[in-house]
C-alpha cells in the first residue's frame, strides 16, 4: 500500500473531522506503538489465541521467525487505537468493517506507527451520515510496511 504519499492530499491536524471536512487524498500519521511481549501476552490471555509462534521464541524460530511473533489481530487493534489517538480525529459514529493484510511479520519489540489516508467517502441515506473510506498502511520502526488495509468509518455530515 504505497501509494500513501504526503503529496496527495492535505495533512490532516484537527479533531472533530467531520465528513465535509475531508477530501480524498487527505492524509495523517498516528503515534508510535511500542509491541512488546506483555502486549502480546495479554492479546493471548485475552482471545484464547496461544499459538506457539506467539508465545515462545524456540517455537517462532522453528516455524522460520526470528523470535516471537505479535498476532496479526493484536496488531490491528493498536491501529484502531492508534488512529484515535492521532493528532487527527474522526467525529465517527461507527465502523463498517476492515479489510486488511498481514504482510510481515511484527515481532516482540517492534514499534508500529500508520498512516492514514482517505481514500474515498460517499454519502448515505441519512443526511447527518456518510462514509469514509480510509487507507492505512502501518509501518514499523525500520520503515518497513508491515500490514496494510481499509476501514469504512461512518462519520457525521
Amino acid at each position: 500500500m504505497n501509494d500513501i504519499a504526503p503529496d496527495t492530499g492535505r495533512r490532516l491536524a484537527a479533531t472533530g473531522l467531520r465528513y465535509e471536512d475531508v477530501s480524498i487524498g487527505d492524509w495523517f500519521d498516528t503515534p508510535a506503538r511500542h509491541v512488546g511481549t506483555e502486549l502480546i501476552d495479554a492479546f493471548a490471555e485475552l482471545t484464547g489465541d496461544r499459538f506457539e509462534i506467539h508465545m515462545d521464541d524456540d517455537a517462532a524460530r522453528a516455524h522460520g521467525f526470528p523470535s516471537r511473533v505479535a498476532h496479526g489481530l493484536l496488531i490491528l487493534s493498536l491501529v484502531d487505537g492508534l488512529k484515535n489517538q492521532a493528532q487527527a480525529r474522526f467525529l465517527a459514529i461507527a465502523s463498517l468493517g476492515w479489510n486488511f493484510r498481514f504482510e510481515r511479520p511484527i515481532l516482540a519489540g517492534d514499534t508500529i506507527t500508520a498512516r492514514v489516508r482517505i481514500k474515498d467517502k460517499r454519502t448515505t441515506s441519512r443526511p447527518d451520515r456518510g462514509i469514509l473510506t480510509l487507507g492505512f498502511c502501518v509501518r514499523k520502526q525500520t520503515g518497513e510496511t508491515v500490514q496494510s488495509g481499509e476501514n469504512q468509518l461512518i462519520v457525521y455530515r
